[in-house]
């Protein structure tokens, strides 16, 4: 049996030979840039990462009004409630007086034993805790910063039981929106990081990138 050819008609510029009815079509190469769909698609078949695209597709979250010279933060550390430091990052630190692992220890038992102080000493509540018991996050009275004459140490603790430690210049002004706004960049970048395990020291390049950017505003 033979199966009918059907054709569609085609429509040419260029004059034919009346002996030839169905001319053929030349194929010419492609010579302009490849259309946007087709790059994009390539690209993300080409073996791009998904932690390399998805932080990068949503915006920073919006940053509180500062002026700094970006001189005014030193250093930051971040715990978790274990007392695990998940990082540490210094701007402006001229000189190290212990090791980082030492250092990292005495920080972390400083904000253990000011916040026990300060539960243990609220003139507000009649309920003390023993000092030094454990407390939970958001449990008593707890302080913001402390000022000595040459830096100055901003606390803040999410429910959680994330700590955020920012120390900047003494003449710095509060730091709490400075400190909820670096939080909300480690939600952002960290913990919303499919790859990111929960605990393990924190090294993604956004989050880091986002957080230098911003403290350069600080006041």
């Amino acid at each position: 049996m033979c199966w009918p050819i059907i054709s569609m008609p085609y429509r040419s510029t260029r004059s034919s030979p009346a002996t030839t009815p169905f001319p053929r079509r030349r194929s010419t190469p492609y010579r302009g840039a490849a259309p946007p769909a087709s790059a994009a698609a390539m690209q993300f078949f080409s073996g791009s990462s998904l932690t390399s695209v998805a932080p990068e597709s949503s915006p920073a979250p919006a940053a509180p009004p500062g002026t700094g010279t970006g001189s005014n933060a030193q250093v930051i550390y971040v715990f978790n409630r274990n007392g695990v430091c998940l990082l540490y990052r210094e701007w402006h630190r001229p000189l190290r007086t212990l090791a980082r692992n030492q250092d990292q220890k005495l920080m972390f038992g400083l904000l253990f034993s000011l916040r026990s102080f300060t539960a243990k000493i609220d003139p507000t509540s009649t309920e003390h805790a023993n000092l030094g018991a454990p407390l939970l996050p958001g449990q008593g009275c707890s302080f913001h910063s402390f000022k000595t004459n040459t830096y100055k140490l901003n606390y803040m603790e999410s429910p959680s039981g994330i700590k955020l430690i920012l120390l900047t210049h003494p003449r710095t002004g509060d730091q709490r929106d400075a400190l909820k706004h670096i939080y909300s960049l480690y939600v952002e970048y960290v913990v919303k990081n499919p790859l990111y395990a929960p605990g393990s020291p924190i090294k993604c390049d956004l989050f880091n990138k986002h957080l230098d950017q911003y403290v350069k505003t600080l006041i």
